[in-house]
């Protein structure tokens, strides 16, 4: 299973009036989640793309369960769940760093599309790194 956490900080630009983090900043943390999962196995979104490969969102989903708050230093979990095999989905469970506290869990699917636009399964360059990482 193929994982990897990073941190971010929240800025006050993350809250809203009352200082609770803007519920849609969490979609902007899963994205964030996959590019270092991707980062940390040695390949870039770019790098993806270069390759004619796009991997456009099909499905969001999260469950908010405690506020984050300015300041805050949050884990961003990122799993590749890897029993998908037509696409790719991407499982998150957000962290308050200071406590373990869990604040969000969620998913992300995402369709294979060729330079021509078609759906298409991961290709191998993309199989074999994920399963070297595993």
């Amino acid at each position: 299973m193929l994982s990897h956490r990073t941190t971010y900080r929240v800025i006050y630009g993350d809250t809203d009036q009352m200082g609770v983090v803007y519920h849609a900043n969490y979609l902007r943390w899963f994205e964030m989640g996959r590019s270092e999962l991707f980062r940390h196995i040695g390949l870039t979104y770019k790098a993806i793309e270069a390759k004619g490969l796009s991997l456009p969102v099909s499905e969001a989903w999260c469950k908010y369960l405690h506020p984050a708050r300015y300041d805050d230093v949050l884990v961003i979990e990122t799993t590749l769940d890897g029993t998908v095999r037509a696409g790719m989905k991407f499982d998150y469970r957000i962290l308050r760093e200071s406590d373990e506290k869990p604040l969000v869990n969620g998913f992300t699917r995402h369709a294979c599309l060729s330079a021509e636009g078609r759906v298409v399964r991961p290709p191998g360059f993309l199989k074999e790194l994920i399963e070297n990482h595993s």
